[in-house]
């Protein structure tokens, strides 16, 4: 028995083989070629976007001011998708690739309520980068990031989707439904850049960071994007339904919710109405309470701002209120606007 040991024994002090160690080695491995693979195929397409915009001094004398960010060539014939922040008000909008071409570009359109924006570079053989399915998202997987931090150009993050349904204020005040959190590090010059999957397909337009945070990311769906992207080409804008009131969210007295058997506990005061408006036209008066719209239950404004669609244009629509201690039907002909 000794001598079948020593023989098995043929070089000492052999180096044993760590079989976690490789397994964690290969899984790095295939972490990087990933990343590599999905940077690779997405960079080309990734523009730096640079912006002036003419402003107005204390004493009213012009100025210029300079601002930039990130944007990604979606269509061969040079649609490019970025952020409504980085372009608003742009009075030139300059566009660089990382091949070294640059390129004017003028806007199509933008649409502050999603912080997203459209503009256009005319150039041969511009390289697009293909679009996924910001549906089919699962928490955990691969994200990656590509923008231009800090002027930084072509930078790449990577890390996962931390989150999924989120819910983001855009500085238009409204809220901006399905993003996407991810830990996949974002810095100002970032916004408007793409977020990518690891098989190379753009998931989401990275938007926004919580300022003191780590970790906290945000991108805006791709399917949002392309919704909002298809309605700027073919009408320049989107279209949103408004009722002329100004409004804060406010709990509902107890009594009231269970007199009327109210779904919520919650609802909207009406603290101004404007003049000729369509809420002064449907007899709303300051300290009305709305508690439903189209029959739909109304917790607060951000309700009220989902449901405030272009399909109810001028539609002849229903308005629950609560006035006091009465509860109204109102009839209201929302109009386009903000």
């Amino acid at each position: 028995m000794l001598e079948q040991l020593l023989a098995t024994d043929v070089t000492p002090n052999a180096p044993v083989l760590d079989r976690t160690g490789a397994q964690d080695g290969a899984l790095l491995d295939a972490y990087s070629r990933a990343v590599v693979s999905a940077a690779e195929r997405v960079s080309p397409s990734v523009a730096k976007i640079e912006i002036t915009q003419s402003t107005r001094g204390r004493n009213g004398e012009p100025r210029e001011h300079h601002g930039g960010g990130s944007g990604f060539v979606f269509t061969p014939d040079g649609l490019v998708l970025t952020n409504s922040h980085v372009v608003h008000d742009a009075t030139r909008i300059e566009l660089s690739l990382p091949d070294g071409r640059s390129f004017p570009a003028h806007l199509i359109g933008d649409d502050p309520a999603t912080d997203l924006a459209v503009v256009r570079v005319d150039g041969p053989n511009l390289p697009a980068v293909p679009l996924g399915d910001s549906q089919k998202l699962r928490v955990g997987q691969l994200a990656i990031a590509i923008g231009n931090p800090y002027g930084f150009q072509y930078t790449v993050t990577a890390g996962v989707v931390s989150a999924l349904g989120r819910s983001l204020r855009s500085y238009s005040g409204r809220l901006i439904e399905d993003v996407i959190q991810t830990d996949a590090s974002l810095n100002p010059g970032n916004s408007g850049g793409p977020l990518v999957s690891s098989s190379g397909e753009v998931i989401g337009v990275n938007t926004a960071t919580i300022m003191g945070a780590q970790g906290l990311c945000f991108a805006i769906g791709i399917n949002t994007a392309k919704f909002v992207a298809s309605r700027l080409l073919t009408q320049g804008r989107i279209r949103r339904a408004y009722i002329g009131v100004e409004a804060q969210t406010v709990p509902l007295h107890r009594r009231i919710v269970r007199f009327y058997d109210l779904p919520r506990e919650t609802g909207v005061i009406v603290v101004g109405v404007e003049a000729s408006s369509p809420a002064q036209h449907a007899g709303l008066r300051e300290g009305d309470v709305i508690v439903a719209f189209k029959g739909q239950p109304i917790a607060g404004v951000d309700d009220l701002h989902r449901l405030l669609t272009d399909a109810q244009l001028g539609a002849g629509t229903s308005l629950t209120i609560v006035r006091r201690t009465e509860r109204l039907e109102l009839e209201i002909v929302p109009r386009e606007g903000r």
